[in-house]
């Protein structure tokens, strides 16, 4: 099996290096991993040192608030950060409180001897998922600690088959693993490892952090004062047409912040056109915001700021492949709804057993729901309260891991 494995990841590697030649996201990735030691070498790193690895931007927000506790208590210690996926790299790979962002080389014998022997990593932490057999072996062999945080693992996996046993045995390469839930845990139990605590989910941490921290948006406190606002985040085209043809019927009174997932131009023109009521972008105020019906966000890095501005939100992708951040929503005591494709994210499953998340299969849904909230102000309140203490009662996964893994002395 190992050899079968070697094998894949020279195929992966060759598969990427020919991608690369029609593939921007392929060409980042071979160009990256190329300049990996001399950014090494530049850097001169020097113990300590903390390696962080996230697959891709997701899972490093889920890491974000452990790297920072670090980096609070112990401000000597220094961060590295790999990432496999250039849609994490590209994006933070100038992140200050990392002192060395990279990408992650391909998982081979020699690339793991070399990376470790170049970085010396004194803990090591993998966030949520991924695991390469290579790096994992190579760090048990030098006794380097390697911590999984935030991990949740499903019944489908490899790791629980009756052919499993050589995946298993990566596991085993874990000196602990930081579970989001219960489930998690079972399974792990199932297939005889113990060296596991249920801590949850350190997104928790993060979007509290992100909620009690962000400032406000002028723009948006004009647009939104006096009017109920419905936020909808990270939507797509399908996403979209029923958002348009509520607000398009809607009372006066109602407003809509969109901020879309790809804020290209021709995709905002798109959503411009199904709107039959006034509409401006983000970056274009006008001078008199509330005359207007819908604001377009057409701008990154300022949804979760503005959640706060509304009464209900609306979280895109579940119409596609799966809907996006729900928490950056509910933590500022909102009512989230969204598609039907949620089943594989815990926090929708949870949010709608807690009564601060609803399912909208099509337009009828979502006029109804949001009729309701309007109609019912104790309804209304009572959702989001619920998604508010739900998010409250997740917190603390990051203090949880720190007190156990960086007592006095460590």
């Amino acid at each position: 099996m190992k050899l079968l494995y070697n094998f894949g990841i020279n195929l992966i590697s060759a598969f990427i290096a020919v991608g690369s030649l029609f593939k921007e996201k392929l060409r980042l990735l071979k160009n990256g991993r190329a300049e990996v030691w001399d950014k090494i070498e530049e850097a001169g790193i020097k113990e300590p040192v903390i390696w962080a690895h996230a697959a891709s931007l997701g899972e490093f927000e889920q890491g974000r608030p452990l790297i920072e506790a670090i980096k609070k208590r112990y401000p000597q210690k220094k961060i590295v950060l790999t990432f496999f996926s250039p849609s994490g790299y590209e994006v933070r790979k100038k992140y200050d409180l990392a002192d060395l962002v990279l990408y992650l080389p391909a998982d081979t014998k020699a690339n793991a001897r070399r990376f470790i022997d170049a970085i010396r990593p004194e803990k090591v932490f993998f966030i949520k998922y991924e695991f390469w057999y290579n790096f994992l072996y190579q760090l048990s062999l030098r006794s380097v600690p390697v911590y999984g945080v935030s991990m949740i693992f499903r019944e489908e996996q490899l790791f629980f088959k009756w052919y499993g046993s050589w995946f298993r045995k990566v596991l085993s390469f874990f000196d602990h693993f930081y579970l989001q839930d219960k489930k998690s845990a079972e399974l792990l139990s199932s297939v005889g490892i113990q060296n596991y605590t249920v801590a949850g989910d350190t997104r928790f941490d993060r979007v509290k952090g992100i909620a009690s921290s962000a400032g406000g948006i002028e723009v948006a406190e004009r647009f939104s004062k006096g009017y109920r606002i419905i936020v909808a985040g990270s939507s797509w085209p399908p996403d979209e047409k029923i958002l348009a043809e509520y607000i398009n019927n809607s009372p006066d009174d109602i407003r809509m912040i969109i901020a879309p997932h790809v804020i290209d131009d021709p995709h905002i023109r798109q959503i411009e056109s199904l709107l039959k009521i006034p509409s401006f972008r983000m970056t274009s105020p006008p001078d008199n915001p509330g005359s207007y019906r819908v604001m377009i966000v057409n701008t990154i890095g300022m949804l979760s700021s503005i959640y706060r501005y509304g009464q209900v939100a609306y979280i895109g992708g579940g119409f596609g492949i799966g809907i996006h951040n729900t928490l950056e929503a509910a933590v500022y005591g909102m009512p989230v709804l969204f598609g039907p494709n949620y089943k594989r994210f815990k926090e929708a499953c949870d949010l709608i057993e807690k009564g601060g998340g609803f399912e909208i299969r099509d337009f009828e849904d979502l006029n109804r729901i949001i009729k309701k909230m309007w109609n019912e102000p104790d309804f209304l309140k009572k959702s989001g309260n619920a998604a508010c203490s739900y998010v409250e009662s997740m917190c603390g996964a990051t203090d949880k891991i720190m007190n156990d893994l960086f007592s006095a002395g460590n």
